[in-house]
């Protein structure tokens, strides 16, 4: 793809940036990652879209679906007995390093999405959360979230705490719905 002078945008879109033209090829689609649902969703959160949840398109936001996969992993730690801030050493918490959404289909207000999630890809200082979000049998979206442990308090990555991987090992029973006001 070529940048700069006008002849690299004269059978194209056009879009003016700094007194250079860009070209925009809508002759060739960009790639697009493609997630793949998991074998098995271990944890279950089920939450109602809420009005604030809803864009100008009115559906789910893409910025809420991400709020709501937040809301999730919080309490599927709290379920473990464990917090984003503490893996169960006092001092390990996570950060996120990546996240890939794909939809498949839309949400509206007020639907019961099931979002089920699955931790995998178990590294000495990162491991994986695989979300699929559902409203009865649809199929919302897919997300996958890399996560590093990290220590807020010498702001460095460090290994996995050995609580944390004891704690989703014996996986307790995280099915929750969040009450609604």
């Amino acid at each position: 793809m070529s940048l700069g002078g006008s002849s690299a945008c004269r059978k194209s879109s056009k879009t003016r940036r700094d007194d250079c033209l860009i070209r925009i090829p809508f002759e060739s689609p960009m790639p697009r990652t493609k997630l793949a649902e998991q074998e098995a969703y271990e944890f279950h959160f089920t939450i109602c879209t809420r009005p604030q949840d809803i864009n100008y398109g009115g559906h789910l936001g893409n910025d809420n679906l991400i709020s709501l996969i937040g809301t999730a992993r919080a309490y599927l730690f709290r379920g473990l007995g464990l917090s984003e801030t503490d893996l169960g050493d006092g001092q390990t918490g996570i950060i996120i390093t990546d996240l890939t959404v794909n939809y498949r289909a839309e949400a509206f207000l007020f639907d019961n999405l099931c979002i089920e999630t699955h931790i995998d890809e178990i590294e000495e200082k990162r491991f994986r959360m695989f979300h699929r979000v559902k409203r009865e049998a649809t199929l919302i979206a897919l997300v996958e979230v890399g996560l590093a442990t990290y220590n807020y308090e010498d702001r460095k990555s460090v290994p996995i705490p050995a609580a944390f991987l004891k704690a989703i090992e014996e996986r307790p029973s995280t099915d929750r719905t969040k009450e609604q006001p």
